[in-house]
């Protein structure tokens, strides 16, 4: 059924029609005469009292229909919006359950990994050691902070992508597996790397996500850390690593590990490389860095770098004097001079040169008589 007001309007619009028009014009031309048949004079007087009452009688007036009773209005809480689900997370990597064993540097040297083993560092418990059981694992855990914090041509204020990432590697004729053999790096550098690639969105591997949980486990990140964080790979035929050369890599980063955690230490290295090292010894130095694709751009890498090669490398498969242009001799001198200011500790006490090393070392050392020829 449609409202009242509908009706009104349908019923206006009904009488105000042609025909409507038609009859209202005859009316006003003629008289209207009410007669009925065979009633005569008597029945005409009927007709007009009857006419009159009519006329006379009040209206009736519409009668309202019943008011429906009122209600007090009840308030309606709002009905919170329920946002979209939002696209789930990825399921977070879990935890590496690692219990980090303290030992020293035979113990390490010594041990065979058969899973991801974790290292405190016993003569400087801020250093921390990964253990990999091989190169892959050790790659997808470490590469990409090794472009972030070290590698030249790559950007140190943000955190690669996983194309960009493995054009990188690709493009230094590199895999995963042979990226790096060894890492080292500061808890700062560390916190800056996981921060930057939340900032940025980066989605990283579930190795990446694993080394973060074990990171905040032992506190590397945590503001103000002077913890480290060393890795070694472990004994591989296929890529030439025996134990010689793992004892060789794992001494190399131990020292960047003492670099990183003592300030005394890291004080000396500058010190050497910025007013003891000659000119000559130093170009020497950064030329071949340059040439294993670090950042020459980065100061203290450079340092770090250097007092790592010269009295921390003992294997000749990954450092000699040839690949910087010396000889043996000139070598051992730069040797002899670190060694003698080195600040005492564990380090210190590592590094034994050879009696026959230190002799021609100091031999070498020693001004030349006077008229014999000077060597450039």
């Amino acid at each position: 059924m449609r409202p009242p007001a509908a009706k009104s309007g349908q019923l206006a619009a009904a009488s105000s029609g042609p025909d409507a028009n038609q009859d209202g014009a005859g009316a006003r031309g003629r008289r209207a005469k009410w007669v009925l048949p065979g009633l005569g004079g008597a029945g005409a007087l009927l007709v007009v009292l009857v006419a009159g009452y009519l006329a006379l009688r009040p209206a009736s007036v519409p009668v309202p229909p019943p008011a429906l009773p009122q209600t007090a209005s009840i308030p309606v809480a709002p009905v919170p919006a329920v946002p979209a689900p939002a696209a789930p997370a990825p399921a977070p990597a879990p935890a590496l359950a690692l219990t980090a064993r303290t030992a020293d540097e035979a113990a390490i040297a010594a041990h065979v990994a058969t899973t991801l083993t974790l290292f405190r560092f016993a003569p400087n418990p801020n250093i921390l050691v990964l253990d990999f059981p091989g190169l892959h694992q050790q790659g997808l855990m470490l590469n990409r902070v090794a472009a972030m914090v070290e590698k030249a041509g790559l950007p140190h204020d943000r955190v690669l992508t996983d194309a960009e990432l493995d054009a990188a590697i690709r493009a230094h004729g590199d895999t995963v597996d042979t990226y790096y053999y060894g890492h080292d790096y500061p808890a700062a550098d560390l916190a800056a790397f996981f921060a930057r690639a939340d900032r940025q969105g980066v989605r990283l591997g579930a190795e990446e996500e694993a080394l973060r949980a074990m990171l905040t486990q032992q506190g590397l990140l945590e503001p103000g850390s002077r913890g480290a964080l060393i890795s070694i790979p472990s004994v591989n035929a296929a890529q030439g690593i025996d134990e010689a050369m793992r004892a060789s890599i794992l001494r190399h980063e131990l020292s960047h590990g003492e670099f990183f955690s003592n300030p005394a230490y890291a004080a000396y290295a500058r010190k050497f490389y910025n007013e003891i090292m000659p000119e000559p010894a130093r170009k020497a130095f950064l030329a071949y860095l340059v040439s294993q694709e670090y950042d020459p751009a980065v100061p203290d890498l450079v340092i770090n770098e250097t007092q790592a090669y010269l009295m921390n490398t003992a294997d000749p498969r990954l450092f000699n004097a040839a690949v910087v242009g010396m000889t043996d001799a000139d070598l051992n001198i730069l040797r002899v001079r670190f060694l003698a200011g080195m600040p005492a500790g564990w380090l210190r006490d590592r590094i034994a040169l050879p009696p026959a090393v230190a002799a021609s070392a100091n031999a070498a050392s020693r001004p030349a008589p006077e008229g014999a020829p000077v060597r450039q």
